[in-house]
Order: structure tokens, then sequence, then C-alpha cells
């Protein structure tokens, strides 16, 4: 999108940070005098229906999809609080900023209608977690044409996107569509593990269902192990002898990989490295080489990478399913799938393990390993 935008308009986007966001809608709503909704209210509606969608007039905002968020608002309602939204985007465009669903969107306006599209084929991989903005910029860049577009995709690696109808969108992929089976990159041990976090049945907003049953691994490890203990020095050292064991059965260190849910946990991997006398290799989005350094990173950086051994910690009962994400949520629905996504990223993590996998925790540890430990018993 920042190519194809500079591309278009000559100039590189200006993305607003979810910060520069809040404020807008903040000072939208008091502006506005409209005080009886929550600024967690505001910024979920802005995420997840108004930016999401792309809405950028009331009648748009009446009609747009709302899963599981249509009781939560009226019409008078939607009505009220709608100047907020329209201020709120001026304000950001005053500012010469946009969101990043506003940058895909003017991507897409630009090159819908020309007849020279960037692409004549798009290959997407991890599309379980396109959003709106991204699925109709897609389509938009590339040619219209029979199989012009390929999808590959996990239902239960969704970790980023409220799920939505991607045959609203104008994408039909039902009876074009098949599961995969076989598993080439984890053990039969780990698969089989981590599976049991997940429903066998997985089906998306549109009824396209993944049955995850018969899937099948071509090569056998160790058990996965889980570690709980009294304290965060106690799991340092849990781990750390679990890196030293790796090591003396011939795993190198670059084939070692520690993930935690979020940077503010990443001090407890870099711990345990150093006190089995590696040196560290923070993961960043650039995706650096461990170069005989055993790597350490959040979770949602752990997406499509792969380790002989890897260490998931710091999966205390406050950290997993992250305490921040559950307080901001704004209705159940919200919540639901904060608790979806937040599984199915431990899920990611676990299965980042080729070999071997090693979960620990401060006891009692995150509910989700209750689930993990059952297939183990």
């Amino acid at each position: 999108a920042k190519e194809l935008f500079t591309l278009a308009f000559g100039q590189d986007p200006r993305p607003a940070s979810d910060e520069q966001v809040r404020a807008a809608l903040i000072a939208a709503a008091k502006e506005q005098g409209v005080t009886e909704f929550s600024t967690r209210f505001l910024v979920s509606e802005w995420v997840n229906v108004i930016d999401a969608w792309q809405v950028a007039t009331f009648d748009a905002y009446k009609g747009v999809p709302r899963r599981g968020r249509a009781n939560r608002m009226g019409a008078k309602q939607r009505e009220r609080i709608w100047p907020v939204f329209e201020r709120a985007r001026q304000t950001l465009d005053a500012q010469g900023i946009a969101s990043w669903p506003t940058i895909f969107g003017r991507v897409t306006k630009y090159f819908e209608d020309r007849p020279n599209k960037p692409f004549t084929h798009a290959i997407v991989d991890e599309a379980q977690d396109l959003g709106v903005p991204e699925l109709r910029m897609l389509a938009a860049i590339t040619q219209a044409g029979s199989n012009a577009l390929f999808f590959a995709c996990d239902l239960g690696q969704r970790i980023f996107q409220e799920p939505f109808s991607w045959l609203a969108m104008g994408v039909d992929v039902r009876g074009r569509s098949r599961t995969l089976k076989v598993n080439y990159r984890t053990s039969h041990q780990i698969r089989e593990a981590a599976d049991k976090l997940l429903p066998r049945l997985v089906r998306d907003v549109d009824g396209l269902e993944q049955d995850r049953s018969g899937t099948v691994s071509v090569f056998n490890g160790p058990e996965p192990e889980v570690s709980k203990t009294s304290s965060i020095a106690a799991e340092t050292r849990e781990v750390a002898k679990w890196i030293e064991r790796a090591l003396a059965d011939g795993v190198a260190a670059a084939e070692i990989g520690l993930f935690v849910r979020s940077n503010a946990q990443l001090g407890r991997a870099r711990a345990a490295v150093n006190m089995a006398g590696q040196k560290v290799v923070e993961l960043s989005e650039r995706s650096e080489e461990p170069q005989g350094r055993v790597a350490i990173g959040s979770m949602h950086l752990a997406k499509g990478l792969e380790f002989k051994a890897v260490a998931v910690m710091a999966c205390d009962d406050d950290i997993l399913p992250l305490q921040e994400r559950v307080e901001t949520v704004a209705d159940e629905s919200e919540l639901d799938d904060v608790y979806e996504t937040e599984r199915q990223l431990f899920y990611v993590a676990c299965t980042r393990a080729r070999d071997r996998l090693l979960i620990s925790a401060v006891a009692p540890g995150s509910e989700f390993i209750i689930d993990f430990e059952q297939s183990l018993a």
C-alpha cells in the first residue's frame, strides 16, 4: 500500500498512530458535546466499524454490517455519535495524516477504474488476517479474470482482524477451496497437542468450514513440556536449563526461539538466554537473522517463522489473554473475539516449533494452558 500510494500520488503516506486517532476522537466528542459514550466505545466503534469499512456518510453508517454489534446502537444513538467520527476524520485530514485503512482506501479508489493494473495476479498468504480495506485493495490492483486471486489461509491462525463476510465483498470461494491435511513443519506430538487449543471445526462468516480432523504430520518428536513455577526467577532457571539441554542434544543456538505475549515480557526471555550463557537476537518486523544467537520476540512476530526448539514463556494468567485487550473491549461480542484471537495467537506461537516445545508460566498459568495440558495427559 505504501509503494502504490507513492506511485499514485507522488508522496509517501503519513499513517496516523493509535494515539493520534484516539486524541482526535476524544477532541471531537468534546467539541460535539457527546458525553454519553465512553472513549473505549468510541475507539472500538471507529476501529471495528467506521475505519474498517471506510464509512464516509451517515447513510452508509446506518447500513454497514455490524457483526455481533447491532443491538449496541439504535438509530438515534448512531445519529448522535456520527458527527464525532466525521469530525475526527476531518481532524486527521487537517493534520495531513491518515489511518492505514484510509490509505488502503485511497489506493483502491485510484486504481479500481483504471484499465491498467499494477498486477495481473495476486497470491495472498496469511489471508485470514486480511481486513475489508486490504481485500478491496487487492481486487482493485489486480486485473479482472478467472483465478486472478489466490488465497492461502488458516482460520485457526487469525490474530489481527475481526472476521467479516468475503461474499459481501464479491469474493466467493465457496466450492472453490480445499483444506490441506499434511503438516510438514511440526512434529506429530506438537501438532496434536496444539490442535487441542482450537475447535475441530472452524467456520467463517460465510459458512465456509475448515475441518482440522484428519491432519497428519510427517515426523515424530518428543512430547511438549509444560512448566509452571512459583516465581519469575524460577521460570528463568527452568527455561535456561531447557536451552542448555537442547544445545547439548545438538540443536544450534540459531535454531532456538523464545516467544512472549508482548514486548513487556521480553526481559524474561532475555534473562533465560543470558543464564544459559547464550547471546540474544531480538526479532523485529524486519526479521533479523539469528546468526548463532537465540531469537526472542513477541508472539505476533512468530508468524511465519520456524525453529527446531521453541519456548513460549510468561504465559501467566494475567498476561495471556492480554489484560490490556480484555479491559478495552466495548461489548460481549468484542470480548469473545479477543479471547478467540488470543487463543489463536498462542496456537501460532506453539506451532513455530518443529521438534521441541516448552510452555512456561508462573503458576497458576493461563487458562489456555489447561486445554494444552489435557492433550498431554
